[in-house]
């Protein structure tokens, strides 16, 4: 859990800018996003299958070049 201290001559604005960069440090944003869906592992497992394909079918293309 991301804690600033705040001291009696910060504004509001910069308290919150404070917080804001610490919650980014933290990953926390990331994190948040990351489990917003829930993906059932057959599904996981698809997604890095097609993953795989594009990134291997992208290196035939460059090394075609």
């Amino acid at each position: 859990m991301p804690s600033i201290r705040v001291r009696e001559n910060d504004s509001f604005e910069n308290a919150l800018k404070k917080f804001k960069k610490q919650c980014e440090k933290e990953g926390i944003l990331s994190e948040i996003k990351k489990r917003e869906h829930y993906d059932k592992p057959s599904v996981k497992k698809k997604k890095k299958a097609i993953a795989a394909r594009k990134k291997a079918m992208k290196r035939v293309k460059m090394s075609v070049r």
